[in-house]
Order: structure tokens, then sequence, then C-alpha cells
């Protein structure tokens, strides 16, 4: 198998067949792709998504579709997964099934990886058709994962991406319970091409990729791929241990000469709700930690397959 193409899918009714057309098309102008597969992940979708993609695979025989079915929604980073798990294609590509993403640039994806030896091909968003709203929550987000995390993270963020197979078994082989999906492309550390491109907006539905997930996320980024949190905690209680025994030492002296600095119940209160507050955000932190760890030793599945159709 040259190339297989995974389409993660959640509520998208009727951009289905459009997105499906357009990679078909792409695929067959391409002189390398002598036969393709197309792998279409359907993450829980309480809408029609799964009955189109159903339509398509028994309208269109001679084509090979793959379609698994998730028995809930199990987020995106999961049905890439699955995808990669089931592909059997030299050449790997990610696509979103809402046409944000120009199926246009997969020939120039192809290129890029046979001519020019990249074993990554990540298009990369330089600008968004988007709200102000979200435009911006993504700007900050990938500018945060930049500056913690991965220095080589597209301000832009990416999920258009195309992969080898020997990069997409690198990636299974890491089981993390809370993978961060583009960080753990960056982290193996293999030679990346960037391809820039608009983001379209959305023809049909609303997203689902909703704020509370973009923070769950960034979590995710910082706390898989950077000691910048603990290191953090670290130098906060130090600093707060040395001005705290500064202080106690200028109360201290102070007695000694009989000036008492302050008198009343401000200066008490502002201390305990200062250290407080550092030692709740601190255990706040731990938390996190002690969360993604017992989530790990669990050792429960990414993510449960109700049905395959081959």
């Amino acid at each position: 198998m040259d190339v297989s193409l995974v389409i993660p899918v959640y509520f998208n009714e009727g951009s289905i067949r459009k997105t499906f057309v357009q990679i078909s098309e792409v695929l067959k102008s391409n002189n390398y792709v002598k036969n393709y597969e197309i792998i279409f992940i359907d993450d829980g979708s309480e809408d029609s998504s799964l009955d189109e993609i159903l339509k398509l695979k028994a309208e269109f025989p001679n084509e090979n579709i793959k379609v698994i079915k998730f028995t809930r929604n199990f987020g995106q980073v999961a049905a890439i997964r699955a995808g990669y798990s089931f592909s059997n294609g030299k050449i790997i590509i990610n696509i979103s099934a809402d046409l944000q993403d120009p199926p246009a640039l997969i020939n120039r994806m192809i290129e890029a990886h046979l001519n020019e030896k990249y074993e990554v091909v990540i298009c990369t968003r330089e600008a968004r058709e988007e709200s102000y709203f979200r435009r911006k929550t993504s700007s900050i987000f990938y500018k945060l994962i930049k500056y913690l995390s991965f220095k080589n993270m597209p301000e832009g963020g990416f999920d258009f991406v195309l992969i080898s197979d020997k990069v997409k078994n690198a990636i299974l082989s890491n089981s993390e319970a809370n993978p961060f999906w583009q960080g753990q492309i960056l982290y193996l550390g293999y030679k990346i091409k960037f391809i820039p491109y608009k983001r379209q907006k959305r023809e049909m539905g609303i997203s689902r990729w909703t704020f509370s997930k973009k923070l769950k996320y960034l979590i995710d980024g910082v706390l898989s791929y950077s000691y910048l949190p603990v290191r953090l905690m670290s130098l906060m209680g130090l600093i707060v241990s040395l001005l705290g025994f500064i202080y106690a030492a200028y109360i201290v002296i102070a007695r000694i000469y009989g000036n008492v600095p302050f008198t009343g119940w401000a200066p008490i209160m502002i201390l305990i709700l200062v250290l407080s507050g550092f030692q709740m955000l601190m255990l706040g932190i731990i938390g996190e930690y002690l969360w993604r760890t017992l989530d790990q030793v669990r050792n429960r599945p990414p993510y449960i397959i109700e049905k395959i159709y081959e």
C-alpha cells in the first residue's frame, strides 16, 4: 500500500462526501500513488456522519475505504492513533473531515517526502478564517507550548500531517495515557518540512474543539514534555522560604530593640493568604502529575472499537 489517509470524524455530517471526493481526486492525480486506502474513524458522532461514510463505502466499492466506529467519543488524538494502528501505507497522512485543511496540499506533502527525504511533513496554519476568539485562543495555546515545551512548534499549530511508516511505528510504541500528539511527532527528532497554508472557514456544522478541551490538551502538552512546572514550584518555594526567613529575622531584631514592626491582624492575614495561595498552587500542580501517573498505571485502553467496516 502506497498511501493511507486517516480521517477522524466527529459531527461532520454534510462535509464527508466533499472531503472524500477531493481527496480521491488528488490521490488519483499523483503518479506515485498506485494504490491507497482511506480510513474513517467515527469518534462517537451522534449525527448521521457514520451513515454518510457507509453510503460512500457502498457507492464506491472499488475504493479502499475502511471505517472504524468507536463506542463513544474518545477524542481526536485517540482517533488518529486508531487510524495509524489500522493503516498499511508506506506513507500516512491525517486530515480533518471538515475541509478546513485543503486536500490539494497532499501532493506537495508526498513530493517533499519522496524527493526531499523528509520523514515528517507538516502543513502549518499561517492564518485562519475563524472567529477572533478561536484565533486568539489558538494563538495563545501554541505560543505557550512553543515557550514551555517545544521550540520548534509552529505558532499556528498543526493537524494536517504526513509521516512515514517508520515515524508511525515510533509513535505507536509510545503508550502515554494522556498523549500530546503534536509533541510526540516533534519529540522524535526526525527531519521535518513545514508547509504554511491558510486554514479555511468551516462550511458545515460547528467545531467541537471547545475551550475546555484546548485547555486540557495544553496541560497535557506542558506536563508531558516540560519540567518547568516542577522547577517553578521549587524556585517559588525557595524564594518564599528565603523571604520568610528574612522577615522572621527582621521581626526578631525589631523585637530585641523594642520596635514591634506591625500591630493588628492585617499583615498576618496577608502572609497567610499569600503563602496559602502558593501552597494551593503547588498542590494543584502536584495533583496534575499524580493524576497522570495514576492514569498511566491504570493502563486503560485509549479507545474502544465497536465495529470495523472493511
